[in-house]
Order: C-alpha cells, then structure tokens, then sequence
C-alpha cells in the first residue's frame, strides 16, 4: 500500500481505511510521522525501512516476515511511501507473497515524482514548456554503474526529467546527461522532504547544481527535477529567472 510522500492529506481514503482496521502494519523508513499516527493503535507496528547503508531487514527478511504474519494476521499493511509500484519494489513483493499463497491487495499511492515538483510549483507538464516526462532511479548506479538506463535517450527524449533517489549519485548523473547532450544551463530543482512541514528546495543549473548541494549541504532524501518547467516555480530565485519566466519581452 502507497502511503504518498507524506503530507497526510494526499492518503487515498482506502489506504486509510485499511490503516485503521490493521492488525499487524510493516512501513518502511520514508513514511511520516503523520501517517503512522493513524494506525490502529493496537496494531503491531514493525519498521522495516531501509535507507542508504541502513536496512533494519533485508528484503528476504522482510518478505519472510510478511508472509508469516499474513498466515497469522487477517489484515496485515505493508506500508511504503509514495506509490509502492513506483521504485519501491512492491512488484517484487506481491509476487513473492502470491508465490506463497497469499492473497494481496494493491492499494496505490500517490508518487513523490508527481507531488513533491506540485508542492514546489512546479508542473511536471506544461502545454509551452513540456509535453513529456519521465522518471528514473537515481540509486541504480550507486557502486556498480553499469550503463542500463540510457541517458542519452532520456535526455534527448523528454522534456521533464524527474529522479528519484538521485542525491548521492548526483554529480554522475549530471555528467552522463551533459554528456549526452543537454546544456549546463537547463534549470534543475531538489526538492527535500517534500509536502511536508519541513520541505526545503534548492534551484540551480546542472553546471551549477553540484556544487550548490556542497555549500548548502543540502542532504537527502530529494526529488531532482530537471527542464524548463522548474523555471514556472513561483519559489524560483529572482536570480535565476530569465526575461520570459519575467513577462519581459525577448529579442
């Protein structure tokens, strides 16, 4: 079950409902406060959540525990943020569950990709700035980059690019796209806890943004918003705003 990216408000009514009546909630690190404190309080509450060199359990652990507690339990939540189909393994989950005889509902939620940039004002589409996005795993090159997702194709072909989990291996990933075409101007945002209290953004170039996140010490987790939409943003610095995103006329 998605969770959202944590503004409580953007839990589907499902979701909620399903929360309430849990007996046994396995979430993972990403999930608010603000969303756990709607579980059934007499629910088992279990943190499974793994970040970056930290796993409370490992995904065959965590997987074994679902599976014992959906034999034991008749409403068991596996709860992850955002939208757990959306590079949060819950394919991998639900068929391993499935494998073991365990019926699986897909509660969906609604995807950091989309909510985070929204709450930023930033429009992931927009009718004279981009008609195509796309999103993509920052995490997958993370100690053993092998060249799977084509940044060349990405770059040339979409307009909004969205990363997830891409703060790490940032400065590759800015390197791989200028590589393949795209200008060190292009506006890219880093949207931090996103929809919560504490949402924090950085706006910069891609030939400026690296070094940017060092001086601020900007940390994860972010959602990286590349394209000339992020120039729509009405948090956009004065500074980096052009004559168009002004109003000013253009030569």
């Amino acid at each position: 079950m998605g969770a959202g990216p944590g503004d409580p408000g953007l839990l589907t009514l499902r979701g909620k409902a399903l929360l309430e009546a849990a007996e046994v909630v396995v979430y993972d690190a990403l999930v608010s406060d603000a969303i756990l404190s709607l579980i059934n309080p007499k629910a088992d509450k279990i943190h499974a959540g793994k970040r970056r060199g930290q796993h409370s359990l490992l995904q065959t652990e965590t997987t074994q525990l679902l599976i014992e507690k959906a034999q034991q339990q008749a409403v068991v939540v596996r709860l992850k943020g955002g939208d757990p189909f959306v590079f949060g393994r819950g394919g991998e989950e639900m068929a391993d569950l499935q494998a073991a005889g365990i019926a699986v509902e897909v509660v969906p939620g609604v995807t950091a990709g989309v909510a985070v940039p929204a709450y930023a004002g930033i429009p992931i589409t927009h009718r004279d700035r981009s008609s195509s996005v796309t999103f993509v795993t920052g995490h997958e090159m993370a100690g053993k980059y092998r060249p799977s997702i084509a940044w060349e194709a990405i770059a040339r072909g979409s307009e909004t690019i969205v990363i997830y989990m891409g703060l790490h291996n940032l400065a590759l990933i800015i390197e791989q796209l200028q590589t393949a075409g795209l200008p060190g101007i292009t506006p890219i945002a880093l949207i931090r806890w996103g929809t919560r209290p504490e949402q924090e953004e950085l706006f910069a170039t891609l030939e400026t943004v690296v070094a940017a996140v060092a001086e601020r010490q900007f940390q994860a987790p972010a959602i990286a918003v590349i394209g000339q939409v992020v120039s729509l943003s009405p948090l956009l610095p004065p500074t980096m705003m052009t004559a168009s995103d002004r109003g000013l006329p253009t030569a």
